[in-house]
Parts: structure tokens; C-alpha cells; sequence
């Protein structure tokens, strides 16, 4: 399994964003069972010698990324260019969809108490909502959801991941 095991390191290696276990099997021809054996011996040979790289499960598929306490070094290699962080009022429209999704933009200023219409048009632009149909009341409003770039951004499995709110109707 040496072979197998090289072989995934590459993948995640070479695809730099989640890889789903059915896309592995298409590609390596391993059942999911192997893959999913495979990737958790990599993981925890990359944690047992403290690696600078690590394996997660990220967005439904398996990720290969540095270690976070890494990042300000990184971030000097590539001369500050990282990822622009989100607006207060990005981050806080952006809760509101992740916890209350599907939802509307009537919805969400209601409970944020201003408009939203630019801070939505960041968002999709960022790929981290996207519209998820129409809701069934007069006018049919357009409905927003996360996206799996939503998940890979803050490095979630899934939404149960989300921290758990005392009061969700806040």
C-alpha cells in the first residue's frame, strides 16, 4: 500500500482544493474504503512528525494544506498578497445565511437592520453564497445558501460543523 499511499499524496498534492472520495476511485481505481483508510494513515503520519503540511476532511472531500500556525510565514513569501479577510458586515451577513439558509435579502436586512444588496454582491462574487431557488410567497424572492467554497474557506466537513449558537433566533 506504499505505492497507493504515494500515489494520494500526489493527488491532494497536485489538486489544491478538496478531492471527494468518488473522485479519487475514478482516478486511482482504490475502492472507498481503501481511500478512506489511505488517507487517515497520511494524515497521522503527517501529525506524528509534526509536518508542515496537513490532511483534512474539508468540504466533502480531502484536502491537503499547510498547518495554520504556518501562515504568517507563508504569508511573507507571498508578499502579503493572501486572501483578503471579509468586512465586519460581510462576515456578519454571511453567519446569517450559514445558520438561517435558505434566506432571503428582505430576510436578512430584517435581521441585520441594514441593507445587504452590495455586501451579497462580495459574497457571490467571493463564491461563498449563491442563490438556491426562490421562495414560494408574492414577488418569488430569490433565496441564498452556502456554497462548498463556503466550507473550504473556513475549513468545514459539512454545515454541522458550525459552532452551535445558545440562541439561534438571535
Amino acid at each position: 500500500m506504499v505505492k497507493e499511499k504515494a500515489l494520494l499524496e500526489a493527488l491532494f498534492f497536485a489538486a489544491g482544493e478538496p478531492v471527494t472520495i468518488k473522485k479519487v476511485s475514478e482516478i486511482t481505481g482504490l475502492t472507498p474504503g481503501e481511500i478512506k483508510n489511505l488517507f487517515r494513515e497520511l494524515r497521522d503520519e503527517y501529525r506524528e512528525r509534526n509536518s508542515g503540511l496537513e490532511l483534512r476532511e474539508v468540504a466533502g472531500g480531502f484536502l491537503m494544506s499547510t498547518r495554520p500556525s504556518f501562515a504568517p510565514y507563508i504569508k511573507k513569501l507571498q508578499g502579503e498578497r493572501a486572501r483578503q479577510g471579509l468586512s465586519q458586515a460581510a462576515m456578519e451577513t454571511l453567519a446569517i445565511i450559514a445558520y438561517k439558509q435558505p434566506i432571503t435579502r428582505l430576510e436578512i436586512e430584517a435581521i441585520r437592520g441594514v441593507k445587504v444588496d452590495k455586501v451579497l454582491d462580495r459574497l457571490k462574487e467571493l463564491n461563498l453564497i449563491a442563490e438556491a431557488g426562490r421562495k414560494e410567497v408574492l414577488g418569488r424572492p430569490i433565496l441564498y445558501a452556502t456554497t462548498r467554497e463556503f466550507l473550504k474557506h473556513f475549513g468545514l466537513r459539512d454545515l454541522s460543523q458550525l459552532p452551535s449558537l445558545e440562541d439561534k433566533e438571535e
